[in-house]
């Protein structure tokens, strides 16, 4: 080998040298990434385990929570269909108290209405007026109108509707004023009579009876076994 042919061959070895070199460079900083990567991966693995872990913590108390949800929803249940049935029991015990309260009612409008028609049939008169006969329930339907009057009074040419009642109120008086006003209308044979108006009461407070007697009715109030009458100055007359 000659002189030149040997430099040839050292050159492309140093040249060879310095490229592996370079190439063995490259390699390193390549494995140094790729450890880097790898670092990283394992880092993200152990966080994706930790979140797994976690949210299967989360899944068991979510599952806990559920249970017990569950277990009080069933109670809660339990507790409505008690509720329930106490309500029921409630309703009938008051379907009873008001059967009860009716029926007590119905009682004393029968205890009042007997009493000032035994009064009247003992002392016919209302205020200076005198009648001759009492009529008790007396009951009649025309056309679209019907009514029930609890005493009607007469004489020859004057009749009296009185409304009975336990205890009286101002509404009572409407109704009264109802009944005035339809009597003639089932009653014709009465036409041509004077008309007269009386609520008759155990009971009416004094704003009650002041509107009954500035409408012109008598008052019947129960003062021991007698009936004592209170009328205004203008008496409604139809």
């Amino acid at each position: 080998m000659t002189d030149d042919e040997l430099k040839e061959l050292v050159a492309s070895l140093a040249v060879a040298q310095k490229e592996l070199s370079a190439a063995q460079k490259v390699t390193d900083e390549q494995i140094k990434a790729a450890a880097e990567q790898m670092k990283h991966t394992c880092e993200r693995m152990n966080q994706t385990d930790e979140q797994m872990k976690h949210t299967d913590e989360q899944m068991k108390r979510t599952d806990e929570q559920m249970k017990r949800t569950d277990e009080q929803m069933k109670h809660t249940d339990e507790q409505l269909k008690r509720t329930d049935e106490q309500l029921k029991r409630t309703d009938e015990k008051l379907e009873r108290i008001g059967i009860t309260l009716g029926n007590i009612s119905q009682n004393q409008g029968d205890v009042a209405e007997e009493f000032f028609f035994q009064s009247l049939i003992k002392d016919n008169h209302l205020g200076k007026i005198h009648f001759d006969d009492v009529v008790k329930n007396m009951e009649k339907h025309r056309g679209q109108i019907q009514e029930e009057y609890d005493l009607v009074m007469t004489n020859g040419d004057a009749i009296a509707v009185v409304e009975v009642k336990y205890k009286a109120h101002k509404n009572d008086l409407d109704k009264l004023d109802r009944k005035m006003k339809h009597f003639k209308q089932l009653f014709p044979i009465y036409r041509t009579f004077k008309q007269y108006g009386a609520i008759a009461t155990f009971h009416i407070n004094d704003d009650a009876k002041e509107e009954a007697l500035k409408r012109g009715y008598f008052v019947l109030q129960r003062s021991g076994d007698l009936v004592h009458t209170e009328s205004s100055d203008y008496l409604t007359v139809l």
